[in-house]
């Protein structure tokens, strides 16, 4: 919940991974038998256009192989093929490539949606219900949807990620099955519901891996797959077989990034420091050679091999010079692309302690994202951006150990999103308190408000064991084993790393990659 990027399109599209090749030759899992794949719009729609109706599915076709390029370029032909055609559009922004382009085209969604089927209605409020941080009205959206298409896979789909978005997990993988029953064979069910065990406490590897091999089994020559299978195996901290998976994955995928910058993480991971590098590199030379405006991305992450060096000064000065390179360009969804390098340096700065560098960082943050905002005409957006300052605001107060000015900006950040029908809107105003406490040593209230924040934060997860540690509780040694093969990157991960290595012994290391299965 620190970054706002596009909420409502996270409701369709799914995360992305990625690799590169290598000399070693590669082999593939053993996968059980599945049929060939199919991707389908399995709720009724308004377009009397067979030829948009055939562009739509092959954008959902690219969709559940994690080509948003792709998929974008198809849905734009449904909608000049049928103009009319509401979902089409919703469809354009969601897989689009900046906040702008999602906003137009729920705009222009909407603007057809007296002429769209019911189920079209329900998906296009449920995307604007999304952006407006309305949950409980966007859940009420998809429980219709599914009630009314209870054989629809996509309405499911739909359905699981805002169960995800609202933390309600076993919701989420009962919805999840239910899925995979009624469309075996969508390869974007079988990536879509692992990626929930992978990624959710209590997380379930082995469930992960299987959903994943049967994806691979439904498509074996597309990359995505095996990208999945790689990040379930960096899961069970099996390094060297998900690098062999991303190295499978960009073999099949040759002109995609993505799986590149996948290998570069595990590089990072491993100490391989220069491959890292080498990998992040050719993937932003592949994403801006085929149109896409993902590199700078991977640069960010590139940025990280610094931290993992020990050397997070030199990460600040990497992301600064991209930001420079990003202002001098007109790169559609420029303002995301600055607002994630602003808020990382602002993560990384705050935590070691050049408070005058995030200062900077989050004054820029909030200008660039309020210009964004307010160009969108959403009010609701533009109190997320605000909030979204105004918690990185606290959390340098707190890290200074300014307690009165974190508790006043933990209280703002309570005003600002007051309105929003979300359980979990208060998650980053119980983690500002939970680290201001923190600083001041009084781990028991430390531990009391970082366990109301994000459950699936690493930074939130590492300073609460660490304050459970001080205190003497036993369970923080399951959490920092746990962590130690985290092997999912970010700026927080790259922080805490070095610490959460040290409190953990090798052995226990290699004995604790797996948790216990979740409850189904």
């Amino acid at each position: 919940m620190r970054t706002q990027l596009l909420a409502a399109a996270a409701i369709a599209c799914f995360a992305l991974a990625g690799c590169q090749s290598t000399q070693t030759a590669a082999v593939a899992p053993p996968v059980a038998e599945a049929p060939a794949p199919i991707a389908y719009l399995d709720f009724p729609v308004n377009t009397a256009s067979a030829e948009a109706r055939t562009h739509f599915n092959a954008g959902l076709a690219k969709l559940d192989l994690q080509d948003n390029l792709a998929a974008n370029r198809e849905f734009k032909a449904a909608v000049a093929a049928d103009p009319n055609f509401a979902l089409a559009h919703l469809y354009v922004g969601f897989s689009g490539n900046s906040t702008e382009e999602f906003a137009s085209n729920l705009a222009a969604a909407r603007q057809h949606e007296a002429t769209a089927s019911r189920a079209e209605q329900l998906v296009i409020q449920n995307a604007q219900n999304t952006f407006d941080n309305n949950f409980d009205a966007a859940l009420a959206n998809t429980q219709a949807l599914v009630s009314e298409n209870p054989q629809s896979g996509r309405a499911l789909i739909l359905h699981a990620l805002n169960l995800e978005g609202l933390n309600r997990v076993a919701d989420a993988r009962a919805t999840w099955e239910s899925a995979l029953r009624v469309a075996p064979r969508v390869t974007g069910v079988a990536i879509l519901a692992g990626n929930d065990y992978l990624t959710l406490a209590p997380k379930d590897f082995n469930r992960a891996e299987s959903l994943f091999q049967q994806a691979v089994a439904l498509s074996p020559e597309a990359g995505a797959p095996y990208d999945f299978l790689g990040d379930a195996h960096r899961a069970q901290n099996k390094l060297e077989d998900a690098r062999r998976d991303y190295t499978m994955a960009a073999e099949r995928d040759p002109q995609n990034g993505l799986m590149l910058q996948q290998r570069g993480h595990v590089n990072s991971f491993l100490g391989n420091y220069a491959e890292a590098r080498a990998d992040y590199d050719r993937a932003v030379a592949l994403e801006d050679a085929r149109g896409s405006n993902l590199g700078p991305t991977y640069a960010v992450y590139r940025s990280y091999v610094s931290i993992y060096e020990g050397k997070p000064d030199d990460a600040i000065t990497e992301l600064r010079a991209l930001i420079a390179r990003v202002d001098a360009t007109n790169m559609e969804g420029k303002a995301d692309l600055k607002n994630f390098a602003l808020t990382n340096i602002a993560q990384i700065a705050t935590n070691y302690g050049r408070y005058r560098i995030a200062q900077t960082a989050i004054d820029e943050l909030a200008a660039n994202s309020s210009a964004q905002a307010q160009a969108t005409g959403n009010q609701n957006f533009v109190r997320t951006q605000q909030a979204n300052v105004v918690f990185q605001r606290g959390m340098l107060a707190a890290r200074r150990g300014q307690q009165a000015t974190a508790r006043r900006l933990a209280a703002q950040y309570a005003t600002l999103v007051a309105p929003d029908a979300n359980p979990r809107k208060l998650e980053p105003m119980h983690e500002v308190l939970g680290l201001a406490a923190f600083q001041r040593r009084d781990y028991r209230t430390a531990e009391a408000e970082l366990a109301q924040a994000n459950p699936n934060d690493i930074y939130v997860r590492y300073h609460r064991a660490v304050a459970q540690a001080e205190l003497g509780q036993s369970e923080a040694n399951a959490t920092f084993a746990a962590l130690a093969v985290h092997n999912f990157n970010d700026p927080n991960w790259a922080m805490v790393r070095p610490d959460v290595l040290a409190r953990v012994h090798p052995e226990q290391r290699q004995t604790l990659t797996q948790p216990a299965p979740a409850p189904r």
